[in-house]
């Protein structure tokens, strides 16, 4: 039985953008938290990591189809963020510089994990995040089942589906963050949207109707 929440993360149903818990303080504010972290202010630092833990969070672990390794890639990118602090000037949002970070970070994971050599094959990653998480948390196998639909989507259309409609970042923010045009955002969100509904749909269907199609 897939669950209400899935179905509106893959856009067959409505979803509020967040509920208040869940939604990031103003950007306008991070920035500012960002800007005055530059100096070595502690407290602008932790609310600066605060505010968008959760965000980068999310980003790695759907962007990299890979939630075992969303703790790891977020600490990488918060590694790099404060070490190159001193360089953010504000020109974009504190977000869409951090969220820039992290895509290259999963692309630079990307790259070693080609390179290396294999020591053991994980057949089922589903398996391996399971093991590696706790479980009954809210949301837990929503988010399972959701990152193993993205990982059948293209990457550019992984990437556009996660920032504009699990991140939220605005189409304009998103686009400045891939470097392609608002409309091919809107393109491959609205392609996305339209796979992930059909996988979420397939998913619903009996097994033997399945088999008989």
């Amino acid at each position: 039985m897939i669950s209400p929440a899935l179905s509106a993360a893959c856009g067959k149903t409505h979803r509020p953008a967040g509920t208040p818990e869940e939604r990031t303080p103003a950007d306008e504010l991070v920035t500012a938290w960002a800007l005055t972290a530059r100096g070595g202010d502690p407290e602008a630092v932790e609310r600066f990591v605060g505010a968008l833990h959760r965000d980068v969070r999310r980003f790695v672990a759907y962007l990299s189809a890979d939630p075992q390794a969303a703790d790891d890639l977020a600490q990488d990118t918060f590694l790099r963020a404060l070490g190159s602090l001193h360089r953010f000037e504000g020109r974009s949002s504190a977000r869409v510089w951090l969220l820039s970070i992290a895509r290259r970070a999963v692309i630079d994971n990307y790259r070693y994990a080609s390179a290396r050599p294999r020591l053991a094959d994980v057949d089922d990653w589903q398996d391996a995040a399971e093991r590696a998480q706790e479980r009954g948390l809210p949301g837990f196998e929503d988010g399972i089942a959701l990152a193993d639909l993205l990982s059948a989507l293209p990457a550019e259309r992984r990437e556009a589906f996660v920032l504009t409609q699990l991140v939220g970042l605005p189409y304009a923010e998103a686009a400045e963050l891939s470097g392609c045009p608002v409309g091919t955002v809107r393109s491959r969100v609205a392609r996305a949207r339209a796979a992930l509904v059909d996988l979420l749909e397939d998913a619903e269907r009996p097994a033997a109707q399945r088999a008989s199609a």
